[in-house]
């Protein structure tokens, strides 16, 4: 299984950036509620895992908020490894902005 691996540092402190990437993902479950099912998250203090299916791919991943950086792993079906590359890139811009 394809995988993608990021680590986005900020100066936010772990609840700072723990907030901001929970408000993101509340905001894109209404935003692309018709293009996305199955949306799962939990969370055990600073750590998270999620899924979702979109495009007919699921997808799986896990969150790890320090005090100074966030941990993505997202895991994609085979099928999905043409994307991988752009998914990276997207998913690396969105963090930086987001814990800027």
């Amino acid at each position: 299984m394809p995988v993608i691996k990021i680590s986005v540092p900020h100066q936010l402190g772990a609840d700072e950036a723990k907030k901001r990437i929970t408000n993101l993902i509340t905001e894109s479950r209404a935003k692309f509620s018709d293009q996305v099912s199955n949306v799962r998250e939990s969370w055990e203090g600073h750590r998270g895992d999620f899924g979702f299916r979109a495009m007919g791919f699921d997808v799986s991943g896990d969150l790890a908020v320090q005090p100074a950086v966030v941990d993505i792993e997202v895991k994609l079906p085979f099928a999905a490894l043409l994307f991988k590359s752009r998914l990276e890139n997207e998913i690396s811009t969105k963090a930086k902005e987001l814990l800027a």
